[in-house]
């Protein structure tokens, strides 16, 4: 009798550990995972960005990283108001946006995300033609531009 119920549980067990296989949310990727642009900010200066991309089923986030562009004075942890807009293959804008950043001393290198924004299976996205605005404090306000395709290419998310 003793056997049969060892047996039998370790049946439950494997059949409840398939069950929650079967039911886990697939994991999702995009491609490339990081792509370089080159951006204008004006006044604010320009140079390479590298924009880095997650997903997890249709959420997905954008976390962004230039040495191009400083911050003007100390920024503090969580406390800019970020908004990507990349451009669909296609036509159509997707916006990422959030107030997600490290803190940043005077003269750091801008870091923005991750910020977050909904894709479809099969969106393939671009920097080139969109927008990134920054505000910082509330009223200074940086917005970037990318001069050209980024590079790999467009992130294509699953």
């Amino acid at each position: 009798m003793r056997g049969t119920r060892t047996g039998t549980g370790a049946f439950l067990a494997a059949a409840v550990a398939a069950c929650g296989l079967a039911f886990a949310p697939s994991a999702a990727a995009v491609a490339p995972g990081a792509a370089t642009v080159n951006a204008d900010c004006g006044s604010w200066g320009g140079g390479d960005a590298t924009l880095t991309a997650t997903q997890s089923g249709t959420s997905a986030t954008v976390t962004i990283h230039t040495s191009a562009v400083t911050a003007p004075l100390a920024i503090g942890k969580d406390s800019l108001v970020s908004q990507l807009t990349l451009v669909k293959a296609g036509g159509g804008t997707t916006v990422f946006k959030g107030t997600k950043n490290p803190a940043m001393a005077t003269g750091n290198a801008l870091e923005v995300g991750p910020l977050s924004g909904t894709v479809a299976s099969g969106d393939s996205l671009e920097a080139f033609g969109g927008t990134l605005k920054v505000t910082a404090f509330g009223f200074i306000t940086i917005t970037c531009t990318a001069t050209g395709p980024q590079s790999p290419g467009p992130f294509v998310f699953d």
